[in-house]
Parts: structure tokens; C-alpha cells; sequence
């Protein structure tokens, strides 16, 4: 399973800076070559939180990648449902590689909810808000136990620390 934060964000508005439409395009050779310890992890599932009146950055973050993959984005539920996508994902995604992109302030959650130790990822447990290049990676056995997790540094934008 891997995690991202949506890509940068205008001052106002619910869409993506041109910095994060860059984002947006670049993360589709970046995930269609993603691989961890050698292992390929390619999404073949995405989800997204829940467009609202405030955001559809998570969703407009994978979009380009939705479209070159051939997958659609499971946009069902709220950036607050961390439990329920974290219940549902955990019910079906056995031989899945899921990439979620989620709102920032909820990730840590998220990454506790899916049975990780997001303190230990994350520096003070919360997600810097100028920080958008890491990928969350939690890895699990064929039982569905965590079996690690690690937070990787994209270095796919110059900005990215």
C-alpha cells in the first residue's frame, strides 16, 4: 500500500497549483516504475478521498495516472474516513498495490488506522504542510499483517525535501 499527499495547492481555490499539475503528470512514470527493495509496486487500485467544496486535490493528483494505467479512482470516501477506507481496503486488497492519496492532516491517521506506527514515519506525527514528495509505503504478509513500513523521498520536484 502506498500513500501520498495530493500535490501542491493554490492559496484558494479547490484545485492544483502549476506546480502540482507537474506533480500530477510526473507521478505517471513515476508509479508506473515504482518499485521498493526491488520489488515492483506498480499500482493496479487507486483511491482517493471524496472531492468536497474545499478540495479535489486528491483526486486531480492521480487522475493523470488513472488515465495512462487504464484504472478508475475509487473516490468513496470523506478525507475524515480514515477507519472506513482503512476497514475496506484491509477486506478486499489482498495481492493489491493500492496508492491512496489523501488530504495531509489525515494521513497520520490513516497510516494508524491501516496498522502502522505513523509517529515512527512521520517526524512529530504530523505531516508538514509544505512537504508533498513522500510516499508512505506499508507492506503486509498474505495474511494481511504489516510486515514493514517505510516512508520514501520522491526527489521528483525540486522542491521535494
Amino acid at each position: 500500500m502506498m500513500i501520498i499527499r495530493h500535490a501542491e495547492k493554490p492559496e484558494s481555490g479547490s484545485g492544483l497549483t502549476p506546480a502540482g499539475e507537474a506533480r500530477a503528470q510526473a507521478y505517471v512514470n513515476y508509479f508506473e516504475h515504482f518499485a521498493v527493495d526491488g520489488q515492483t509496486m506498480t499500482p493496479n487500485s487507486l483511491y482517493a478521498s471524496a472531492d468536497s467544496k474545499s478540495s479535489m486535490r486528491p483526486r486531480l493528483t492521480i487522475e493523470p495516472l488513472s488515465r495512462a494505467l487504464g484504472l478508475p479512482i475509487d473516490s468513496q470516501f470523506a478525507d475524515k474516513q480514515t477507519k472506513e477506507i482503512a476497514d475496506a481496503l484491509r477486506a478486499t486488497v489482498h495481492d493489491k498495490r493500492v496508492l491512496i492519496a489523501w488530504h495531509h492532516g489525515e494521513i497520520p491517521k490513516l497510516i494508524r488506522d491501516l496498522g502502522a506506527d505513523s509517529a515512527s514515519l512521520i517526524p512529530g506525527d504530523k505531516w508538514p504542510s509544505d512537504v508533498f514528495g513522500w510516499v508512505v509505503v506499508l507492506r503486509y504478509d498474505h495474511h494481511g499483517q504489516l510486515v514493514n513500513a517505510q516512508v520514501i523521498h520522491e526527489h521528483l520536484m525540486p522542491d521535494d525535501n
